[in-house]
């Protein structure tokens, strides 16, 4: 019987690596080896289910170890590694973009490096099949203005923000390293994420989590900022599909074809609140909503043009951001200890950090 080659998953305890790998146990035949650092994002609890699966290995470690990143690929011979770790927050870039640079520079860097010499090694079937995806951002592109066209793959780059911009390294990195040395890669752009799991920093979830203890839900500016919103599990599952047919080479934009201001985010999930905790006497929650002082540099407009993988490899999300958000919700709502887990002192000291200073515009 012929021997079914592993994955190697980078970052899969964070929010989107873990719904991947959720994902790829529950739908594909491949067994997953999973390294991550474990930050404040990372978190095992989400794999729990995992845990005595012999199918998923975990490997707590650092991408920019290069040591460690050669021997994993020596000793499990994966079939592709698939490139999630990255630090994420735009706002912890502001007040910290050294670990930005760090993993998501020089962490691809390395991985790109020990991918290239573990390629050189394979022949005949390993090497025609192996392929190194690299999962990156809309962000990269910069900002849109309300007429604009949406971001395409031929977009010129135009980070705006210290994560965007160590993204926007790291994919350049990935395209040299296809056109210079020849390493079979696919790569992905996508848009604002969203589902089970996500880090209570990010939009949703912290209004989420506020919304129910009845604290302010905090508003950037005038709440315009318009964002393509991703259901998470839509993006697994397009991941899977450039991974399977992708052209290799190729660059591949993923979004929900959701585009929504944050006010109009924030108060659909308060709509929703209103609906699914009736008892709340927070309730109507949009009386929470508080406009803080917007932060540096924020972009104005992200949007996706997803045509390019729907016609080429026939893949478009499922979900509609009404019916996505709604099931974000019920998520949350039902996994009230997986929050309390995750929102730990440091958590709480970083959102002071990042909200405190910020004015309420009343």
């Amino acid at each position: 019987m012929t021997e079914i080659k592993p994955i190697l998953v980078t970052g899969g305890a964070g929010f989107i690596g873990s719904n991947f790998v959720l994902d790829w146990i529950e739908t594909e035949s491949s067994p997953v080896i999973n390294l991550d650092k474990l930050t404040y994002a990372g978190n095992p609890l989400t794999l729990a289910s995992l845990e005595n699966n012999p199918r998923y290995t975990f490997v707590h470690g650092d991408i920019c170890d290069g040591e460690l990143v050669a021997d994993l690929l020596k000793r499990h011979r994966p079939r592709a590694i698939v490139h999630f770790a990255a630090e994420s927050h735009v706002d912890r870039s502001i007040l910290g973009p050294e670990a930005f640079l760090k993993t998501n520079i020089d962490g691809t860097f390395q991985l790109l490096r020990g991918a290239l010499a573990f390629y050189r090694t394979l022949a005949g079937e390993e090497k025609e099949s192996f392929r190194f995806h690299h999962v990156s951002t809309d962000e990269v592109f910069g900002t849109l203005k309300a007429e604009d066209p949406a971001f395409h793959e031929e977009t010129p780059y135009a980070p705006n923000s210290p994560y965007a911009a160590s993204k926007a390294a790291s994919d350049h990195l990935v395209r040299a390293w296809h056109h210079t040395y020849g390493l079979p890669t696919l790569m992905t752009n996508c848009s604002n994420n969203y589902g089970p799991y996500h880090f209570p920093e990010k939009l949703i979830p912290l209004m989420i989590t506020h919304a129910l203890e009845g604290k302010p839900l905090p508003v950037y500016g005038d709440g315009l900022q318009v964002r393509d919103w991703l259901y998470v599990k839509d993006h697994c599952s397009a991941i899977r599909t450039v991974l399977a047919q992708g052209t290799v080479g190729e660059t591949y934009n993923i979004g929900g074809c959701n585009q929504r201001t944050n006010l109009e985010v924030v108060t659909f999930l308060c709509e929703l609140l209103d609906e699914l905790v009736p008892e709340s006497a927070f309730r109507p929650h949009r009386q929470l909503i508080r406009f803080v002082t917007d932060r540096p540099g924020h972009d104005r407009r992200y949007a996706i043009d997803a045509r390019k993988v729907e016609r080429e490899l026939g893949w478009k999300p499922a979900e509609s951001f009404e019916t996505g958000l709604r099931k974000t919700v019920e998520w949350y709502l039902a996994n009230k200890t997986w929050t309390e887990n995750v929102t730990s002192g440091v958590y709480k000291q970083w959102i002071e950090k990042n909200y405190g200073f910020r004015k309420a515009e009343l």
